[in-house]
Order: C-alpha cells, then sequence, then structure tokens
C-alpha cells in the first residue's frame, strides 16, 4: 500500500513517450487518480501549452492543472512554475507532449518534454506502444534512454499489451536493456476517450463521462502499474534549490488598500474551457476583483465589471448557443463599447466578432468567421504592434496558436502582433479598449501585461 509518508523535496516523475498517442494522458491521468486514491496530494502538471489534458488531471487530483511551458514562460520560468503549483502536495506527476525530444519547431530541444524534465531534474517513466511489436521493444526504448544521457530514463510502462505471452516476451526483451518495466497495461475501452483536432474533448463538455472515464484510468494503472516503485522512482528525484513563483511578488505588491478592486469578469463554462490558472492570479495580485461568468448560461455580465477577459475554447460547438443568448451579446458590446479593457483570446476574438459560421456574435470588431478544413497550429515570436490594455508598441512576447477558423477583417481596427516566426505577418485586432487575436500567451512570462489591465480597468 502507498503511503503519504513522502519527503517534502517535491517527488517528482515525468511521463513520457516515444510518440503522440502512445497513451501518455491515460498512464499521467491514472497514475495521478490512483495516488490520490491512496491519500497523496498529488501536483498535476503538463509540458507544453494544451489547455485540455490539466482538465483531467484536475478531476484526477483534485487540484488545478498546471501547465511548463519553456518556449512561452522561458526555460527559467519551469521550476519556479513547478514549485508554484507544488506547494503542500506529496508528489507531482508531470505530463510530456508529443515524442520525448519534440520541441518546438527549429530550436532543438526547447519545450520538449526532455528539456523540462532536465530543468526539474526528475526521472522519466516511458510509456511505449507495445501493441505491433515484440523483441523490436528493447531496440526502441535502448535509442531513447542513449539519445540524451542527461535525460534519466527511470523505468517503462508497456502499453495495450495483447496477452500474458505478449507481455512475457515484452520483458525479456526488455531485460537487456536494464530499464525497470514498471507497468504492463491491456488495451481497455472503457478508457477510450473522444478526441477533437490533435487533443481529447474538453471536461467541461463531457460531464459524468469524463468522471467515469478518469476512473476507468485509474482502475486501469492500480491494476497494471508497481505504483511503489513509480513512487520511489519520484522519490529519488531529489532536491529543486530555486523559489517558487508567486504572483504578488512578480507584480512587485499588492496595491495599497486605497485603491478600488475593480471588477474582471472572466469567461468559463463548457465554450471556454482555455486559459492559464496563472491569468486570475495575476490579475487578482494586480488589485483586481476576478469573477468568473459563463457565456452559455448568464444574460449579462457580473454588476460593476470594469474589465473583460475572454480566453479559448470550442466556439463552434456551442455557436447556437451562444448566438441565442442575445442578452450577453449585448452586454460585451456595451461595455466594450464604452472603453473597458477587453483581452479576447482565439474563442474570444470569435466571439467579438460581427459572426461565426453565419450566426450573430457580439458585434464588437468588424470581423466574421468561419470554420475551415485547415489546421493553424503552433508557436509564435511577436511583437506588440499597437499600444493596447495589454502591451505598448514593441513589447516581445511568445504564444501558440491552435484553431481551425478563418476570420475575414473589416476596417477600422489596428493588428495587435507582429509575427516573427515562423513567417512574418500580421494578426489580431486592437480597437480602443479592446486586444483580440488568435494568439495564446502566458502573462507569468510577462506579469506587466496584469498589471496594466487592471490600471485600465481602474481608469475606465
Amino acid at each position: 500500500m502507498v503511503t503519504a509518508a513522502i519527503p517534502a523535496s517535491v517527488p517528482r516523475l515525468v511521463v513520457a513517450a516515444p510518440s503522440s498517442g502512445s497513451g501518455k494522458t491515460t498512464v499521467a491521468t491514472g497514475l495521478m487518480a490512483a495516488l490520490a486514491a491512496r491519500g497523496l496530494a498529488v501536483s498535476p502538471h503538463k509540458v507544453g501549452p494544451d489547455y485540455i489534458d490539466p482538465g483531467y488531471h484536475a478531476l484526477a487530483t483534485g487540484r488545478t492543472g498546471r501547465n511548463l511551458d519553456a518556449y512561452m514562460c522561458g526555460p527559467e520560468l519551469v521550476e519556479p512554475l513547478f514549485l508554484h503549483g507544488a506547494r503542500g502536495c506529496d508528489i507531482a506527476v508531470i505530463e510530456g507532449v508529443m515524442g520525448l525530444y519534440d520541441g518546438a519547431a527549429g530550436e532543438g530541444e526547447l519545450a520538449s518534454t526532455a528539456h523540462v524534465a532536465k530543468l526539474l531534474r526528475a526521472p522519466v517513466v516511458l510509456v511505449v506502444d507495445a501493441s505491433a511489436q515484440s523483441r523490436s521493444v528493447a531496440a526502441l526504448v535502448h535509442g531513447f534512454v542513449s539519445f540524451d544521457p542527461d535525460v534519466r530514463v527511470g523505468g517503462v510502462i508497456l502499453n495495450k499489451v495483447g496477452s500474458d505471452r505478449h507481455e512475457v516476451m515484452l520483458r525479456e526483451a526488455l531485460d537487456s536493456v536494464g530499464v525497470p518495466v514498471l507497468g504492463a497495461l491491456r488495451r481497455a475501452a472503457p478508457v477510450e476517450t473522444p478526441s477533437r483536432h490533435l487533443g481529447l474533448v474538453p471536461v467541461a463538455e463531457r460531464g459524468a463521462a469524463a468522471v467515469d472515464a478518469v476512473g476507468a484510468m485509474a482502475a486501469l494503472v492500480s491494476e497494471g502499474c508497481d505504483l511503489e516503485g513509480l513512487v520511489a522512482l519520484a522519490r529519488g528525484a531529489g532536491g529543486l534549490s530555486g523559489a517558487a513563483w508567486d504572483a504578488g511578488e512578480v507584480v512587485r505588491s499588492s496595491p495599497p488598500p486605497r485603491l478600488e478592486k475593480p471588477r474582471v469578469a472572466v469567461a468559463g463554462g463548457a465554450a471556454f474551457t482555455f486559459s492559464y490558472a496563472e491569468h486570475a492570479e495575476l490579475l487578482a495580485a494586480a488589485g483586481a476583483e476576478v469573477v468568473v461568468f459563463d457565456p452559455l448560461r448568464d444574460e449579462e455580465l457580473p454588476e460593476g465589471t470594469r474589465g473583460l477577459v475572454i480566453g479559448g475554447g470550442f466556439p463552434e460547438v456551442y455557436v447556437s448557443e451562444l448566438s441565442a443568448n442575445e442578452g450577453l451579446r449585448k452586454s460585451v458590446a456595451e461595455l466594450a463599447r464604452g472603453g473597458a479593457p477587453v483581452a479576447a483570446e482565439c474563442a474570444g476574438l470569435l466571439y467579438l466578432g460581427r459572426e461565426l459560421d453565419g450566426l450573430p456574435m457580439c458585434g464588437v470588431l468588424d470581423a466574421s468567421a468561419r470554420m475551415s478544413g485547415r489546421l493553424t497550429l503552433g508557436y509564435r515570436d511577436c511583437v506588440a504592434l499597437t499600444d493596447s490594455p495589454l502591451a505598448v508598441a514593441g513589447t516581445r512576447m511568445r504564444g501558440h496558436e491552435f484553431h481551425r477558423t478563418v476570420v475575414e477583417p473589416g476596417a477600422g481596427a489596428a493588428p495587435a502582433w507582429g509575427m516573427r516566426t515562423p513567417q512574418r505577418r500580421v494578426e489580431g485586432f486592437v480597437e480602443g479598449g479592446v486586444h483580440a487575436s488568435y494568439l495564446h500567451t502566458h502573462w507569468a512570462a510577462q506579469p506587466s501585461v496584469a498589471l496594466r489591465f487592471v490600471e485600465r480597468c481602474r481608469a475606465s
């Protein structure tokens, strides 16, 4: 039985794989839930910009799922952000992204799972899809173990094992590699989860089905993995010497009590699930009162709203409901046209436009959007082209794009960003107090964003 008697040096391990689709999310989420069920406080983390997997991690652990992105935030913030999320926890499980050594395109190891594992000095558990191989698994694992000696692959979990005989063959092959087998999982239908684009369907859209899926993942990992061995591996990670990130410290100090706390409304609910937890923490540290509202249900913005933040999601799934909520659309338009600060990313950009797939949206921006068959995806290096509630012109930031929509702009707005990579172009809108763009950014990399936004809210 795994107990809660774990030392205070933040035991941790990284769940990685040779490639996407190997079963990282199933194993990582199942491991988080299995350890939490045994009384451990588990800190969940995800490498990269993904918003969806952290939702499943939160279900598994009861704690906020947090991202560790060495591209958007910089390598120097990975350890502080990790320690921030892991405060008060017994153990941390970090789910990787893509294949172990896959990072930002053209940037070497930057932002790869291996890079983050090295920054955190964390052992790696390699999840291998063994469904179509036997002895070859040894060559595969040997290659991943030897590719970078600074990455410590401390164990293997075999996924999609076909039978007892198949498992014996795989274990015999791996004996020659010298990496312990810490689990062998059979293919299990209850663990299959629906996907959209390149990821899972968000937790908020699935309700009880998501809870059931996480329970099935936990049962699969509990039955097929050596939990004691995994915890022992995590305990061997050793200490970290840095200090935890703190929103209050990075914005220098909270505003004096005499300053009002402007109310900032943040879109939530099933249609707008893409948001980093640190954004709300930074807004609060900068002096805002953060209130979450649901554009699918609330017919007007929270009373006294002085600023509005609308993150990403899958608005095309709820376009009819968003359009039908005419009261809220009018409330958003009135706030924006009155000059209040509005920050919108991706789905938020679509919501502020005239229409999406022919259905009316808020009409704040003279732009129409439609679904397309092309996925726009990747990290971006950019510079602010226009003064806005988020940044002064010339501010350099890094972000991530992920969408299957196309925006056809009208007239009147200035561009928000000048993209430097992967190709030079302009993107987004700045008009009045509105900053709207496809670009997802992580404000921990540029805390001045939150300070500037809250200051604008006080002035509005």
